[in-house]
């Protein structure tokens, strides 16, 4: 966070997550902590790069304002990630109900008896986030150590024995019912043979 004396900006680095093609936003907060209207401008040193809203205004008395920085899609990666764009950031005292339509440049020239406070903001890429393979996050989650150490091709070999093998084992007691049930037919047959031959006794 930059401290002035009439606003308090945060971030003081303007971070873009770069990707090429892509346009690219980060917000900067402006705290006027003070009880004056304060008027406030935005500059860069590469204009046709960004583009900045509001890029002038006014921040109430105790309040808050948002600016959005938005980077226009880059064809080419910068060498090393690096980047010495910069930013400014004045601001002044304005009159009581000022409005953004009442900003003029005048107000920000030093030369004319204007007490102007400036903040310097740099501009730095980082890298974008990237999100993790939900086919890796399985493998990670489901494996054993064991499993994988040897993911070079036994893994999928015993993933494959041993889906038949869930098989074998569910069917085994179905297989022992159906020969129980048959025992058990065979034994009541036998029974009523046996019952039939006493009544005609």
């Amino acid at each position: 966070m930059s401290t002035g004396e009439l606003l308090n900006i945060e971030p003081v680095e303007l971070q873009f997550p770069f990707e090429l093609r892509k346009q690219i936003s980060c917000s900067l907060n402006l705290s006027n902590k003070t009880d004056n209207y304060v008027a406030f401008k935005v500059k860069t040193t590469n204009p046709k790069k960004y583009c900045v809203r509001p890029n002038t205004g006014v921040v109430l008395p105790r309040s808050t304002c948002n600016v959005i920085v938005t980077m226009q899609a880059q064809k080419e990666a910068p060498a090393d990630m690096q980047c010495k764009d910069k930013f400014l950031l004045q601001s002044v005292v304005a009159s009581p109900g000022a409005a953004p339509k009442d900003i003029t440049p005048e107000m920000f020239n030093r030369e004319s008896g204007h007490r102007v406070e400036e903040s310097k903001l740099r501009v730095v890429y980082v890298a974008p986030p990237r999100p993790p393979s939900p086919v890796r996050e399985g493998s990670e989650e489901g494996s054993s150590p064991r499993a994988s150490v040897s993911e070079n091709g036994s893994l999928n070999a015993a993933e494959v024995t041993s889906v038949p093998r869930a098989h074998v084992e569910r069917h085994e007691p179905q297989n022992n019912s159906s020969e129980v049930t048959s025992l058990c037919f065979s034994l009541v047959g036998t029974f009523s043979l046996g019952i039939g031959i006493l009544w005609s006794l």
